[in-house]
């Protein structure tokens, strides 16, 4: 199990719970999913900052806020990291111009 996994299963386990007074987590995933996708844009846009700016130190620490965000907006959809993996499997081994023409939205 990938720490990617776990962090998912703490998530699903914090959601489950619903305890907003002891978990970050449950709090922010009782304000629903739009509130969960604003937070994982923040976070998006603080790694873009970070890479911009060359602070290595600082594009890992908001690279993993912005995977933990990411599952978290994920959870509040009912979408799961399994479901984004098998899309990305899908893809593999096509080119990206390809994968794009062939979208119908």
């Amino acid at each position: 199990m990938s720490v990617l996994d776990r962090l998912e299963a703490t998530i699903d386990a914090r959601k489950a719970e619903g305890d907003t007074s002891k978990s970050h987590t449950a709090q922010l995933l009782a304000k629903g999913r739009l509130k969960c996708a604003q937070k994982f844009g923040e976070e998006a846009v603080e790694a873009i900052i970070a890479a911009s700016t060359g602070d290595k130190a600082d594009l890992i620490s908001e690279s993993a806020d912005t995977l933990f965000h990411l599952l978290v907006m994920l959870s509040a959809s009912d979408v799961s990291l399994k479901d984004v993996l098998k899309e990305l499997e899908r893809r593999e081994g096509i080119s990206g111009v390809a994968e794009k023409a062939a979208r119908t939205k």
